[in-house]
């Protein structure tokens, strides 16, 4: 089994997923506005050109969105969309640019589990962890100093 994320945006999900394409190095593999769909006929002026389904490929993980109709569309809550990046650097560089216009919850910094670790909400309203994780050996080894 795999899981995928499936953002919901406000009438602005090309921009971001063009950013999140250029942030995170993936490819926009799939994009469909809901004018473009059958169910174009049934699609309201102000929507057709909005996002009915779009998806980034990122090596073998997706990142999935739509626009959801005005009515629908609900703030993101209840959840973050975890970046697990390898090297420390990449980590603060993905971070600063996901923060860039958006809201910093827990700055990027060093922790007992990782190299680096920041929370955000970018400009889109995606919240977001970014984690760089340190081995699993140093985790088990803080722990048992701290207790």
């Amino acid at each position: 089994m795999q899981t995928s994320t499936h953002l919901h945006f406000n009438g602005n999900c090309r921009e971001a997923f063009d950013f999140y394409a250029r942030t995170f190095g993936g490819k926009i593999v799939f994009a469909m506005t809901y004018g473009e769909s059958p169910a174009a006929q049934n699609s309201s002026a102000e929507s057709r050109n909005k996002i009915i389904h779009a998806r980034i490929d990122f090596g073998g993980q997706f990142l999935l969105g739509a626009d959801t109709p005005g009515e629908h569309y609900h703030t993101p809550q209840g959840f973050n969309v975890m970046a697990a990046v390898e090297q420390p650097a990449e980590a603060e560089r993905i971070f600063r640019t996901l923060a860039d216009g958006g809201q910093v919850t827990m700055p990027v910094q060093e922790t007992f589990w990782a190299h680096r670790f920041g929370m955000c909400t970018d400009r889109f309203g995606t919240p977001w962890m970014v984690n760089c994780a340190k081995p699993a050996e140093a985790v088990t080894a803080a722990a048992r100093k701290s207790a």
